[in-house]
């Protein structure tokens, strides 16, 4: 588990979410960025439980997709430098 991970676990403890449930959502919220979003979300007042999972899906899809366009530009940079290259000879 990440420090901010730690940090969220502690702040979901001191808002009064179950320990297991909030074990569970800092397990899957285990990097600065995903972790940092959820204790910005939980900064709050207090949500479901439900909420808080909603949320924790939409944080990874976000953390996903994002991770999904980095790769995606780094394969097109790769590809125009091979071009480049290729045009340069």
């Amino acid at each position: 588990m990440s420090e901010k991970s730690k940090l969220l676990y502690e702040l979901m403890l001191r808002k009064g979410y179950p320990e297991e449930f909030s074990r569970l959502i800092c397990a899957e919220m285990s990097t600065d960025f995903t972790a940092e979003r959820m204790m910005y979300y939980v900064s709050g007042p207090k949500k479901r439980l439900e909420d808080v999972a909603d949320e924790m899906i939409a944080i990874k899809d976000l953390r996903d997709r994002l991770i999904s366009k980095h790769i995606t530009e780094h394969a097109n940079r790769s590809i125009n430098d091979l071009y480049r290259n290729i045009n340069e000879d």
